[in-house]
């Protein structure tokens, strides 16, 4: 796991030592190591987080035998050692034991198509010498991050937005077309950022930079493609596939464990982790137990015999690494659960440098518990239109209104993701510039790439093209690499996913369960209790915290005369009063509106109080 910047020069008076500057942002990504590499018109900086092959072999950039091609390379390449020995078989030479080096010699032996062959996380630039290009790719499900800015002077690449404000010429401002769809989903949207003119490179696409253009190509397609079979049949190959994915994760020369919340699927990973030998779990709580999940890891880790730390976190704690937190971040991400995987991150980096964890199961295996609506909403498909339509003629405080509503209303237009923080009407009346595009223009292409599947299979589909890229993958990467951690993600092995996906609909939400395949997967191997238990979601108490401990905070950052220049203030002021007295729980549309604020404050330097405004200022990992 590392960080790296590549950049290609456009201008000859620009100058291509301000990549080393810009890689230094990124040192968190990579505290062991640093290197460049330039070639007149080109440049690549890298920070090296040393997990495979330590030795001084391993280091990057790395070049090919004849100094032809050099390559830039942050994740892991889970199949590895199969492409090495396919590779020497063919007469190629290897000077490292590492996984990056086989990415050079594969795209030697067959050009750009070289990422089809690729089983893991990954994002990397190479450039080609004879060819003056540069060449990259990211991984299937943008599970490592590849951000691009292009202008006159350069085009640059990098592993985090923040490299970029180390640029001479670069004017970090907010992208005010991102900002009514990060209120909407809580993250922006890919390929957009909160910075104007700075983009993601997309998931399962390979790039070429060549003559001054830039082209990308999508290389692989997630397709949902369910099998009449036996459920016996789906049970044990879930089985066989997941247990290949953790063995292949566990390459490493360091240290490594698992996070551990009271749910099924980081209890999986666990379990098959505690298979091969003693393992090192990690979980973070809160002193309410309503929100905290602390006692059903502690039972699940004294069940597997897990070597298990814990720490809880408080609500000045967690105020007071606010600012950090955005900072790492890159955009605006107001899922109150990075925060906490901040803190188990920070926990589990004073005794191993890689950790496991349970994200993508709910998208891959269909474990949210809105996937289970399409089913509840059935009962009402004999009723006819105008009846189901009475819904607006009933007062709010009936009963079975909302589930009418939802009835009523086709899906394309009633899920958006798992977070809808605020409605189209409400962002007019909360947007100073009340003229935007609908939510709905980033969801319809999902809904049509996916129109061919059943409702639970279009939710999956839509997730795991936006609430999963923007959200869990993003605050996974971020948060563990702020405490210079590799987090590796075997539901996300794309081998995994294809199996997961023949799995029809009747055995993804079956008896009352979501995730029903996997749960019947593992039941043997898992305490009876976390087989049942449904998905909580890393809970965290901002609700409460926002009503009585962090309210005067909350209210002192939104009362920032820099954010009427996008905000009505009274409409702050309303969403503050109606949370404090208790009329409505704003909690989510405040914390969203916090997190943008602070993130405005650190990347363009618009006034809060908050966060030091010193342009020197920097974060260092929390280990």
């Amino acid at each position: 796991m590392c960080g790296f910047v590549a950049l290609w020069r456009k201008s000859g008076s620009f100058p291509l030592s301000a990549g080393a500057e810009a890689a230094a942002a990124l040192r968190h990504r990579g505290p062991d190591d640093e290197g460049q590499a330039e070639f007149g018109h080109a440049a690549l900086f890298f920070r090296r987080l040393a997990v495979i092959d330590l030795s001084e072999r391993g280091r990057q950039p790395m070049y090919n035998e004849d100094g032809t091609l050099c390559m830039v390379f942050n994740g892991e390449i889970y199949n590895f050692r199969l492409l090495r020995e396919e590779l020497r078989q063919k007469g190629h030479l290897f000077k490292s034991e590492s996984d990056s080096e086989v990415i050079l010699h594969l795209y030697e032996e067959e050009g750009e198509y070289c990422v089809r062959r690729l089983r893991g996380m990954f994002a990397f630039c190479l450039y080609d010498g004879r060819r003056r290009l540069f060449f990259g790719a990211r991984d299937r499900f943008g599970i490592k991050p590849l951000y691009c800015l292009e202008n006159e002077h350069y085009l640059v690449l990098a592993s985090e937005a923040k490299a970029f404000l180390e640029l001479p010429g670069f004017t970090p401002k907010v992208n005010e077309g991102a900002l009514p769809h990060y209120l909407t989903f809580q993250y922006v949207p890919e390929p957009e950022t909160m910075l104007a003119g700075v983009r993601k490179i997309p998931p399962a696409h390979s790039f070429v930079w060549q003559a001054g253009h830039l082209e990308t190509k999508r290389y692989w397609q997630a397709e949902f493609s369910p099998q009449e079979r036996p459920l016996q049949e789906f049970i044990e190959g879930t089985q066989t596939v997941l247990r290949e994915a953790v063995r292949l994760h566990t390459q490493a020369d360091v240290p490594w464990g698992a996070f551990l919340s009271g749910g099924i699927d980081s209890t999986v990973v666990a379990a098959l982790l505690r298979e091969s030998g003693p393992v090192s779990t990690f979980s973070v709580g809160y002193a309410d137990e309503a929100y905290s999940e602390l006692a059903e890891a502690r039972e699940t880790a004294r069940y597997l015999e897990t070597d298990h730390e814990e720490y809880v976190i408080e609500a000045s704690e967690l105020w007071n690494h606010l600012p950090q937190l955005v900072w790492h971040l890159d955009d605006p991400v107001a899922d109150p659960a990075a925060m906490a995987l901040f803190f188990v991150a920070r926990l589990a980096r004073r005794k191993i440098t890689v950790t496991l964890s349970g994200e993508g199961a709910d998208e891959v295996f269909g474990g949210y518990a809105i996937y289970r609506e399409p089913q509840a909403l059935k009962y009402m498909d004999w009723l006819p239109r105008p009846l189901l339509e009475m819904w607006r003629l009933l007062p709010d405080f009936v009963r079975g209104r909302n589930y009418l509503r939802r009835a009523a209303t086709p899906l394309e237009q009633r899920y958006f993701g798992n977070a809808l923080i605020f409605t189209e009407e409400e962002k007019r009346l909360l947007l100073k510039k009340n003229s935007f595009s609908p939510a709905a223009e980033i969801t319809r292409p999902f809904y049509h790439q996916a129109e061919a599947y059943d409702d639970v299979t279009k939710m999956q589909y839509l997730d795991l093209h936006t609430w999963m890229l923007g959200d869990i993958l993003v605050k996974a990467d971020k948060m563990t690499m702020a405490n210079s951690l590799e987090l590796r993600v075997p539901y996300l092995d794309h081998h995994v996913f294809e199996f997961a996906a023949t799995i029809p609909t009747k055995y993804k939400i079956r008896a009352g369960m979501t995730k029903y395949v996997l749960r019947q997967a593992f039941k043997d191997e898992v305490p009876a209790a976390v087989v049942r238990r449904q998905k909580r979601g890393f809970p965290v108490p901002t609700r409460v915290w926002l009503r009585d401990a962090l309210f005067k905070e909350a209210q002192s950052v939104l009362d920032d005369p820099a954010l009427r220049e996008y905000f009505s203030p009274l409409y702050l002021k309303k969403l503050l009063a109606e949370h404090k007295e208790g009329r409505a729980d704003n909690s989510r549309k405040i914390w969203a509106l916090l997190i943008f604020a602070l993130w405005m404050e650190r990347f363009t330097g618009k006034s809060t109080s908050f966060v030091t405004k010193s342009s020197s200022f920097r974060f260092s990992p929390m280990i």
